[in-house]
């Protein structure tokens, strides 16, 4: 019986629970032994030139070792996007002026933690103010321009050169245009940032930073510091969630490195929450004008999506996001004319990077608004008018007018399923008594379809899969798990072909020198890339051991096979042990595998939310959901990352959003102020099974790690427009807090 499909436990869990993680900042090295503690002295204003910087009374402090401006530093900014204007690097410490609240200025070094806050008080910094923008209208008027040598906010465009079609809905009976806000996240993971760095005898560094992926991470720092990158050693140890925000290198890795370096002594960093929340990437953060266009059939003839994308103070990964949702604009449907564009601008906030989904979930927000808000001005049900125009399962493979190539499809059947799990003409029967009866709690039902691009950009990954002489196995690979359950998938895969039990098998990750090439766990990649790169690699290793046998037994090596990790004679009890060939010569097999595409997983949610018409109230009762990534490798595994995707996916529809006062001053910096839910908030998900395969690998698995909050998101806040659609509302934006909704309501009740 094969092991793949099978809800195996977690291999990773009995140490969280029983020793627990060892993130960054619990290291106990011995090379980190009287390290020395950064604490950054952060700008506490949005945009300001720096007039001074007095450090002379913090040097004299208890257990101050050094006190470092950018002056002293000695690196050139970083040029953090390499599509973005050079004039918009950034220092690693601010020296002449700051753009967002939470830059970091002066850099303080001392023997103990707790005399790190004491000493940066010390610290005396005069600004001259400045304007701040925070609005992405203002932003892209240029009154307030961020970057002089620049001359403007504008830094970068997908499209943006090219004049709308004046003609695109001449034979549309229906068009509707809507403002969308596709509100700005943080990423909050359970380990903030962090980072520890020595520098060796012999000239290397050794650096351990909690990222999603230790190679570009090594890369990034290297060209920081331009060094050689064989210099630089990074080892990722276990990482407290990411959610893209990790991704690569901070800024911050290379200045505790350079002031290791400066020091000659070992020296760990790690921020406060309230750091993070001010200087960590956030997501999102679009401003949206869809309109759409069809007949009163229901059949969409054109849609057009404008995006104005803020990309924070210096741009990052953020600046190219819109790529993404411009490539998925359509959806799942299959609409003839569509055409968008996306602008990026800067603003005097903290930077955007990628927030799972990165750029998919904000392309199926604003077509799922679009398809409701077309649904309600034709009259039609909004679960009709997405069924009508999905792509047809026999268009496959398709390509949309995004440019994407979708792979495999049943986006009519998804829609059906999760129809039927939900119940929902029962429902409409209910929504319609509970509007006769007039009652004071309304029931909302939000349907959304959408489809989404798995890979992470990078296809191919690298794996190594090693049989021990004790019968043991080790797989390296170029993945970087932080909460994915890589150690047992990963695991699954080489018992498959080794039949070797999964306990006796160790999954090493995150270390440059042991795993050189690698392009780490982002974008949904890990099963199709570097999980197929494990099960290739455990075959290629199962048929040499089947090569190597045939001599040992003196047999043809077609009528050998692997089996309960052994090589044996097909119908014979005639058989040598792995771990007896891995005595008489090493046997290992490193491998990679590049399946030359991504994915296109998809689905479909309901969502039934209860409203309260007197106070805006909103309770998510349920969700049911249909998320194909085609054939599963573990449910268990499958089913918490759907979990978490709808998590975040209501969190963003109803709580979430990181705010700004008009001076560029961070409202919502700790978790006091920034509101997302406990599984005490959330209602139990029923979720619908449903595999569609890829032909882009061997076991037709797609990417599932981002699935969830891509649909959920807009199928709630459909739900709750849909609870109010009664008294005439049309829309309202995220995130959908008890006084938006309230406002909703009093503004439809008066006619507005």
């Amino acid at each position: 019986m094969s092991i793949l499909g099978t809800r195996v436990q977690r291999v990773e869990d009995p140490l969280f629970l029983t020793r627990g993680a060892v993130y960054t900042d619990d290291l106990t090295d011995e090379r980190l032994a009287g390290a020395l503690h950064l604490t950054l002295v952060r700008s506490p204003v949005a945009h300001a030139r720096i007039t001074s910087i007095d450090v002379a009374a913090a040097r004299e402090a208890p257990g101050v070792v050094d006190v470092v401006t950018g002056a002293d530093l000695g690196l050139p900014p970083a040029h953090l996007w390499p599509g973005a204007p050079k004039e918009t690097s950034r220092a690693f410490l601010a020296t002449d002026k700051v753009r967002f609240v939470g830059e970091p200025v002066v850099a303080v070094l001392t023997e103990e933690l707790y005399q790190g806050q004491d000493a940066a008080d010390l610290v005396e910094i005069d600004y001259d103010p400045l304007p701040a923008v925070v609005d992405l209208e203002a932003a892209l008027s240029d009154e307030v321009v961020l970057f002089e040598d620049l001359g403007t906010n504008l830094v970068g465009g997908f499209g943006h050169d090219e004049e709308f079609d004046e003609h695109l809905f001449d034979d549309c009976d229906v068009v509707v245009t809507q403002r969308i806000v596709n509100q700005r996240l943080a990423a909050a993971p359970l380990e903030t940032r962090a980072a520890s760095a020595v520098w060796g005898a012999d000239g290397r560094l050794t650096i351990w930073a909690s990222t999603q992926n230790a190679q570009s991470a090594k890369a990034a720092v290297a060209a920081w510091l331009n060094v050689d990158g064989d210099r630089v050693h990074l080892i990722t140890p276990d990482v407290g969630g990411g959610f893209g925000a990790k991704i690569g290198a901070d800024p911050e890795f290379a200045l505790v490195a350079q002031l290791a370096q400066r020091t000659e002594r070992a020296v760990r960093w790690h921020e406060s929450r309230s750091e993070n929340m001010t200087g960590m990437l956030q997501g999102r953060a679009q401003l949206q004008t869809i309109t759409i266009g069809g007949n009163r059939d229901g059949d969409v003839l054109a849609y057009r999506l404008d995006i104005l994308a803020d990309v924070g103070a210096y741009p990052r990964i953020g600046a190219f996001l819109p790529f993404f949702t411009r490539q998925m604009a359509p959806g799942v449907y299959d609409i003839p004319r569509v055409e968008s564009r996306a602008r990026m601008v800067v603003t005097t906030t903290t930077s955007i990077g990628a927030y799972r989904g990165a750029g998919r979930p904000e392309a199926t927000a604003a077509i799922e608004r679009a398809m409701d808000l077309f649904a309600a001005e034709i009259g039609m049900d909004p679960a009709q008018v997405r069924r009508r125009n999905v792509v047809a399962p026999d268009k496959f493979p398709f390509t949309n007018k995004g440019g994407a190539t979708y792979d495999s499809g049943e986006y009519a059947a998804a829609i059906d399923r999760v129809l039927e799990a939900a119940d929902y003409t029962g429902l409409r029967a209910e929504q319609a008594a509970r509007r006769e009866r007039g009652d004071a709690v309304a029931l909302g039902i939000g349907v959304s379809a959408y489809v989404e691009i798995t890979g992470g950009g990078d296809y191919s990954e690298h794996a190594s899969v090693e049989v021990h002489p004790d019968g043991t196995v080790t797989v390296l690979t170029g993945t970087s798990p932080h909460g994915q359950g890589h150690a047992t998938a990963w695991a699954m895969l080489a018992s498959e072909h080794l039949g070797i039990p999964v306990e006796k098998i160790t999954v090493l990750h995150g270390d440059t020198d042991l795993i050189p090439k690698g392009s780490g766990t982002m974008g949904s990649r890990s099963l199709q890339t570097g999980g197929i790169a494990v099960h290739k690699a455990a075959g290629e290793l199962a048929e040499l051991a089947r090569t190597r046998a045939a001599d040992v037994l003196e047999a043809n090596v077609d009528d050998l096979e692997v089996v309960d990790g052994a090589v044996r004679v097909r119908g014979t009890t005639t058989a040598i042990t792995l771990a007896a060939l891995a005595e008489r010569e090493p046997l290992q097999v490193q491998t990679v595998f590049d399946g030359g595409a991504p994915s296109f997983p998809f689905g479909a949610h309901v969502a039934v939310v209860e409203v309260d018409l007197e106070t805006g109230r909103v309770v998510v009762d349920r969700i049911v959901t249909v998320d194909d990534a085609g054939p599963v490798l573990n449910p268990l595994l499958a089913d918490g990352q759907r979990h978490g995707g709808i998590a975040q996916g209501i969190s963003q529809a109803l709580l979430e959003e990181v705010r700004f006062d008009e001076d560029g001053n961070p409202i919502t910096s700790t978790l006091a102020d920034y509101a997302f839910p406990s599984a005490a908030e959330l209602p139990s998900f029923t979720l619908v099974d449903m595999a569609t395969p890829t032909p882009y690998n061997p076991l037709g698995a797609k990417g599932i790690g981002e699935a969830g909050t891509i649909g959920a998101t807009p199928a709630v806040q459909s739900a709750v427009v849909d609870a109010l659609a009664h008294l005439g509302v049309r829309h309202i934006d995220m995130p959908l807090a008890p006084l938006r909704v309230w406002e909703a309501i009093e503004a439809a009740r008066e006619g507005a």
